[in-house]
């Protein structure tokens, strides 16, 4: 292939176990024949700086080497090059991270043999962009699969501690431990669509892709390139109530339960009357006591290298 690649991969990603996929990766698109250079972050926020240099050097494609976490620093650095008419380029995912759920929501091929022959077959699709600024972030955030609000958030900044529990379990984990700990919802004010809602809510997922923690069926029927948001807001329930939810998450028939709401829109408002807002976007930390955060959908944003749709 003639396109020039740039692999931004992040050592840490998959608690410290990233970097062993270098080796395997090099080899097989070096057999390949991929015209590619490798670079590695050293710090928060690197990969960000890195895709955003690559547009302006002309890179073609730029893959995310590592989990949710690389995957939305690369998306970042890219719609800011977008954004300030630098260029634009194309991103690709090696999912050696824990959830990789950006990448799954993407249709992104899961495995590094398979995403390294992805970058050759080079099959695309235009993914929406999510967009998060509110009370307390420095500056708005991009993201490609999720903002978590509340109880998942609480889940994700868990699972960042267990070094040793890699993938689904490690968030399975995580999401029992969370049930002790992120005990009283604040009452929060949800504003979409034409609806307004007050409540003391224990989580609002708003979703662009389907899936959070590796395996938590949030919006199963959620598409990235539709122009909407969907939603699942469940409101305070009790400990008992959280673990036997769990499994409604991990099959994806949540939305019958009593205490969640389902909703789609393009632009959401949530604002703590009392209490705060922990929130991720794609797994990243957003805040920890955010007071007022709101989103928008900007619809096909940006393309993904992907699997073959049906057919092709």
């Amino acid at each position: 292939m003639a396109k020039r690649v740039l692999i931004i991969l992040n050592p840490a990603a998959g608690g410290g176990t990233a970097e062993q996929a270098a080796p395997e990766i090099e080899r097989r698109l070096n057999e390949l024949g991929v015209d590619h250079d490798l670079v590695r972050t050293e710090r928060p926020w690197h990969a960000a700086e890195l895709a955003r240099q690559a547009v302006g050097d002309g890179v073609e494609i730029v893959v995310a080497a590592g989990g949710d976490g690389t995957a939305n620093e690369v998306l970042n650095g890219l719609m800011q090059a977008k954004q300030a008419g630098e260029g634009t380029a194309a991103m690709g995912f090696l999912c050696i991270g824990r959830g990789n759920d950006f990448a799954y929501g993407a249709d992104a091929l899961q495995s590094v043999t398979d995403g390294c022959a992805a970058l050759v077959a080079d099959h695309r699709r235009t993914l929406d962009v999510g967009r998060v600024e509110g009370e307390g972030l420095p500056e708005a955030r991009f993201f490609g699969n999720a903002v978590g609000i509340g109880f998942d958030a609480v889940v994700g900044f868990e699972a960042a501690k267990l070094k040793r529990l890699r993938g689904f379990l490690g968030y399975l984990v995580a999401a029992l431990r969370t049930i002790f700990l992120y005990f009283r919802a604040p009452l929060t004010r949800i504003e979409y669509g034409n609806q307004t809602v007050e409540q003391r809510s224990l989580m609002v997922s708003i979703m662009n892709g389907r899936r959070l923690g590796g395996g938590f069926m949030m919006a199963p029927e959620a598409r990235t390139d539709d122009g909407q948001f969907d939603l699942c807001i469940a409101r305070q329930v009790s400990k008992m109530g959280v673990l036997l939810l769990l499994p409604r998450f991990m099959k994806g028939n949540q939305a019958s339960h009593p205490a969640i709401a389902t909703g789609r829109t393009d632009r959401i408002v949530v604002t703590a009357l009392d209490g705060v807002l922990p929130a991720h976007a794609d797994g990243e930390t957003l805040c920890v006591e955010g007071a007022r955060l709101e989103m928008e959908i900007l619809p096909r944003q940006i393309d993904v290298i992907c699997r073959p749709s049906e057919g092709e």
